[in-house]
């Protein structure tokens, strides 16, 4: 039997698939009708409809549903069967490998640029560094060199009345992953002070 491609194997990860190797497949109606008519199963939801019969005397499924006998059994979700089902399927191709030159040439290129980047943050930290630190020149001039006794200094520093009375509006919106159902809301007004 053919070892599991990386793919299938990390997908069968990500969903939490048993890793048996399947040489025939179950026909998609038969594994979609045992799923979703089977309200009471004794080797779990959908895993004994994919598996063969070798691999599932080396399943706890069947301790672990005998043991949790008064619980609720879990429901059943078609997309994951459907996913199942097609991670086994014979027509998949497999994932393309690279031979040992255009691996080589592909860990340099990918090397140089990683190389790259790291040159460019570098470069980007040190120019805020030296912003900071003529900042923080320019601070220590107004606190002691202008001869007001670090007034300027301290008006400089003062943060107050920055806001105001309220928060801007990109501040007062919440943070979501998609775009309101209204859109943008073009009557807004900024309130009054009182």
């Amino acid at each position: 039997m053919k070892s599991l491609s990386p793919v299938l194997a990390s997908l069968a990860n990500v969903f939490r698939i048993p890793l048996s190797q399947i040489s025939t497949r179950p026909a998609i109606n038969r594994v979609c009708n045992e799923a979703v008519t089977s309200s009471k199963t004794t080797t779990g939801p959908i895993t004994a409809a994919v598996q063969p019969a070798a691999s599932r005397t080396f399943s706890t499924t069947s301790a672990l549903t005998k043991r949790n006998a008064g619980a609720v059994p879990p429901q059943v979700n078609k997309r994951i069967t459907m996913i199942r089902y097609f991670l086994w399927h014979p027509l998949t191709p497999r994932p393309l490998r690279f031979s040992r030159n255009r691996y080589l040439r592909h860990w340099t290129i990918h090397r140089a640029w990683q190389l790259y980047r790291a040159q460019q943050r570098r470069a980007h930290h040190l120019e805020l560094e030296r912003q900071e630190h003529a900042m923080y020149r320019a601070c220590e001039e107004l606190r002691t060199g202008a001869y007001d006794g670090g007034k300027l200094f301290r008006k400089s520093m003062n943060k107050k009345g920055v806001f105001a009375d309220m928060f801007p509006i990109e501040y007062g919106r919440l943070q979501t992953d998609a775009p309101s159902r209204e859109g943008w809301n073009h009557e807004w007004k900024k309130m009054e002070k009182k």
